[in-house]
């Protein structure tokens, strides 16, 4: 079996044209191939390259994206970015009809910082993450909670996770808060390069697990210094007020 190719024979094998593959090449997705006389001639890891790049794009990245996980070391970040929502690929009309979100409250979760736009993750389309965010905030809408309100969370939300979130990724950056022994960051960068895949999953559940603990202690505390609002002891006439109050 043949591992050298010219563009027109690499076409043939990797199901693209010869003019995408040269796209590819201007874009810097694709190194050139080993002249020889007339021709170029491309080998086995141009086919896998090349496979690699119609697989992400499949899964809706956009080139610069790509660019990003195909080159270098950014192969080894592909667990970064393999949600647990991205089979679904959906534009924003139709991430609103299935949500049962209105377009006001998708606008006021992007302007808070919550509902971002697919291109800041690399994707060309929403995906079930987005889903059922939108929909979980369409549920609170639906249950009485003004959108001003979620709109403010969310902006609490978003403001103090990318804080958050920054220091999280200084620690494999740059060593970040934590004082390593000499070889352990070095160590810890190779460790999550051999298996990124597990690396998203597991920070998730940590930060899942705190973000729930966190409220609980919070919510518990609340009531004990009774705080926190007793749904018993609302005012059903204060509460219908209120409404008429709001109501436009």
């Amino acid at each position: 079996m043949t591992d050298r190719w010219r563009i027109d024979e690499l076409a043939h094998e990797t199901g693209c044209t010869v003019d995408t593959i040269r796209y590819y090449q201007r874009q810097g997705l694709l190194p050139p191939g080993e002249r020889e006389g007339r021709h170029r001639i491309y080998g086995a890891e141009h086919v896998r390259r090349l496979r690699r790049i119609k697989e992400l794009q499949a899964r809706r990245f956009s080139i610069a994206a790509i660019h990003a996980l195909v080159s270098g070391d950014g192969e080894r970040l592909d667990g970064v970015f393999a949600d647990e929502g991205e089979s679904l690929r959906l534009t924003l009309d139709e991430l609103l009809e299935r949500s049962g979100a209105t377009t006001e409250l998708a606008a006021q979760l992007e302007e808070a910082g919550i509902l971002r736009d697919p291109m800041d993750f690399g994707r060309t389309a929403y995906d079930g993450d987005d889903l059922e965010m939108l929909r979980g905030m369409a549920r609170l809408v639906g249950l009485g909670m003004p959108m001003r309100s979620l709109s403010v969370l969310g902006q609490i939300y978003a403001e103090g996770i990318e804080a958050t979130q920054r220091r999280v990724v200084g620690v494999f950056v740059d060593g970040g808060d934590v004082e390593w022994e000499p070889g352990e960051l070095d160590a810890l960068r190779r460790a999550a390069a051999r298996d990124s895949k597990t690396l998203l999953p597991a920070m998730r559940r940590l930060v899942d697990y705190t973000h729930h603990r966190t409220i609980q202690r919070l919510t518990l505390d609340a009531v004990q210094r009774g705080t926190f609002p007793d749904p018993d002891a609302v005012d059903p006439d204060a509460t219908e007020e209120l409404a008429i109050t709001e109501a436009p």
